[in-house]
C-alpha cells in the first residue's frame, strides 16, 4: 500500500513538474492542439464509483443498523443511483441486489486535468 502511494505520488509530482520543465517546447506547439488537449479532459464523462474496500455490506435503509442485504466486493460493478448523506443507493450489476452502502469505503475515482 505504501509503495503505491509513494508511486502515485512520483507520478503526480513528475506531471506537475513537466510543464514547467518544457515551457519552450509547449510555447512552441500550435495553439489550436494545445486548446484541444487542455479542453478534451473535461469533456469526458466522470468516472466510475469504485469500492476501496475488500468487501462493503449492501444494507436495506442508509444506516449501519439496518439489515444487510448483500455484499459488495472489489471486483464487483455497480450503478449509484442517489447520494443521502454519505451513503449511495446502489444496484451490484453482478447480482442485481439494491441497497445502501456507506460513501467511506465506496467514492468515485478522481481524473486530474492539467491546462
Amino acid at each position: 500500500m505504501r509503495s503505491t502511494r509513494i508511486a502515485i505520488s512520483a507520478a503526480m509530482l513528475g506531471a506537475l513538474a513537466l510543464p514547467v520543465l518544457s515551457a519552450t517546447t509547449a510555447s512552441a506547439a500550435p495553439a489550436a492542439v494545445t486548446a484541444a488537449l487542455a479542453s478534451s479532459c473535461y469533456d469526458l464523462p466522470p468516472l466510475p464509483y469504485k469500492v476501496h474496500a475488500s468487501a462493503v455490506t449492501i444494507r436495506s435503509k442508509a444506516t449501519t443498523k439496518s439489515t444487510a442485504v448483500g455484499l459488495l466486493y472489489k471486483s464487483h460493478k455497480f450503478t449509484v443511483h442517489k447520494k443521502s448523506g454519505n451513503w449511495l443507493y446502489i444496484t451490484d450489476k453482478s447480482t442485481g441486489v439494491k441497497g445502501w452502502v456507506s460513501g467511506t469505503y465506496v467514492y468515485r475515482d478522481v481524473r486530474m486535468c492539467l491546462d
